[in-house]
């Protein structure tokens, strides 16, 4: 363990900052910096403040996320973000041991924003600098919030990523699936576009989809006689923009496309439970003979959207699987999953030294699972995936 942390009091105090995209984010959270003994109750953590400010107003002229106006817009706010979540959680920096900043994966530039500010009060105060996987910080939220052990599933879906991880331990990952193409919150923004919402699209269109038929067009439901893990949301995007051009005239048929919104989403929901379904089977596979419960997580800012829920929820009980979703405000980015991940690192003794930490530079791209099951994809307008 790093030197500073090893004696540390019993109770840790976390700052975590979240710049990997198109939110500038701090939070302080407290807990336990041992882990719980085998069969005891997992402890959550106790977020005194999570500041988030995002900058929907910003891209919203241009039809998604601008790298360099996202990177401009966190040097402009993150300090003043910082100072917010210390205030509400009636701190100053003397009371902060960690800070856990996300090195990766995502928009370069956004990254090493928060990086870089991590780096400068990490040097100026002394305190322990925890470079975080904001992959891992998702996939871990659960654990902050209820009471769940390793190993679990967790289906990762936002804007950037749609993944099906296997959780060994808070440092240990194995991917069996991922998109092959475009992210799920990037094709539910593409077709919210499409269908003239404001930003943030994945929103609007579940809003609308609750005035429309799901039934009323049949869409395709993407790899369904493929086998495997991985997702493919570009030809369910296609499909839909073809039923626009074709569907609608001239006017603006508010019914239209609020049955097309539904249709839609119904689909995508198929398509990560039908996905996921198979994930579960190759789980089983895993925890054969083990007495282990069985716990699917959905994480990421789809993970908010209640069609994507209660499909994923329908089909986890069909197969004796329990579902657990954070609260939606912890699905999509912020300071806390930052924190906490920060702090599952000091419990599992993987934090850096500090001079090795300082030199961590911001990663575009950090896979969980070095050596995923299936090819690593490329990335899509929302950011790289790994």
């Amino acid at each position: 363990m790093n030197a500073a942390l090893a004696k540390k009091k019993e109770n840790l105090t976390l700052l975590g900052i979240e710049t990997s995209c198109d939110e500038t984010a701090a939070a302080i959270i407290r807990g336990p910096c041992k882990c719980p003994a085998p069969d005891a109750a997992q402890e959550a953590a106790n977020i005194l403040a999570n500041i988030i400010h995002s900058q929907f107003a910003d891209h919203a002229d241009y039809g998604g996320v601008v790298p360099e106006i996202a990177a401009r817009a966190h040097v402009e706010r993150v300090d003043n973000i910082i100072e917010q979540a210390l205030d509400a959680a009636k701190c100053t920096m003397a009371d902060i041991d960690a800070i856990a900043v996300t090195a990766g994966p995502g928009l370069v530039g956004g990254v090493m924003v928060g990086l870089t500010t991590a780096k400068a009060i990490s040097l100026s105060h002394g305190i322990p600098l925890i470079p975080v996987n904001h992959l891992a910080a998702h996939a871990l939220t659960a654990r902050m919030v209820e009471n769940i052990d390793f190993p679990f599933l967790v289906l990762l879906v936002s804007g950037g990523h749609t993944q099906l991880l296997w959780v060994e331990s808070a440092i240990s990952f194995r991917r069996l699936g991922t998109t092959i193409d475009d992210a799920a919150g990037e094709a539910f923004d593409k077709i919210a576009q499409l269908l003239g919402l404001p930003s943030p699209g994945g929103p609007h269109l579940e809003s609308l989809a609750r005035e429309g038929r799901a039934d009323r067009f049949a869409m395709p439901r993407p790899l369904h006689k493929r086998e495997g893990c991985d997702f493919s949301f570009s030809g369910l995007k296609t499909a839909t923009r073809l039923l626009l051009e074709q569907e609608l005239d001239a006017g603006d048929d508010h019914q239209l496309k609020a049955d097309i919104a539904a249709s839609f989403q119904q689909a995508a929901a198929d398509h990560l439970a039908a996905r996921t379904k198979a994930a579960l089977a190759a789980c089983e596979r895993l925890l054969e003979g083990q007495h282990s419960p069985r716990q699917l997580v959905v994480a990421g800012g789809v993970a908010a959207n209640m069609t994507v829920q209660s499909t994923l929820q329908a089909m986890a009980e069909t197969h004796d699987w329990h579902l657990i979703v954070p609260p939606a405000k912890l699905c999509t980015d912020n300071g806390a999953m930052i924190a906490w991940a920060g702090l599952e690192m000091i419990r599992a003794d993987a934090v850096p030294p500090t001079e090795q930490a300082m030199e961590f530079a911001a990663r575009p791209r950090w896979p969980l699972d070095n050596n995923p099951e299936g090819p690593r994809h490329g990335g899509g307008k929302k950011g790289p995936k790994a």
